[in-house]
């Protein structure tokens, strides 16, 4: 079984930075995408950033100049730098994981952590 999980998460004044980890346990033989999504309340999940197993990287717009993906695979871990916060960016932030493990590829996601940007 696999599990991710995140942390990080938080209380943040407007134009405050916070960094989020997720990292993924279990029988991994690797991992392939990973990504992250946010909820805002009353909102559909969004898709905020993803990274291939290479280290290529991709933003919503709404986040680029601000937001960096990041992943260490030695550590099964992915990460999340937030700058220049903004109270739009109040969210439940969610990992997500292309996982490959001794029983097939996985799809699996975190139980999320929130990020709260209010003064």
């Amino acid at each position: 079984q696999v599990q991710l999980v995140e942390s990080g998460g938080g209380l943040v004044q407007p134009g405050g930075s916070l960094r989020l980890s997720c990292v993924a346990s279990g029988r991994i033989f690797s991992i392939n995408g990973m990504g992250w999504f946010r909820q805002a309340p009353g909102k559909e999940r969004e898709l905020v950033a993803t990274i291939t197993s290479g280290g290529s990287a991709n933003y919503v717009d709404s986040v680029k100049g601000r937001f960096t993906i990041s992943r260490d695979n030695a550590k099964n871990t992915e990460y999340l730098q937030m700058n220049s916060l903004k109270p739009e960016d109040t969210a439940v932030y969610y990992c997500n994981a292309d996982v490959q493990t001794p029983w097939g590829n996985y799809d699996q996601w975190g139980q999320g952590t929130r990020v709260t940007v209010s003064s």
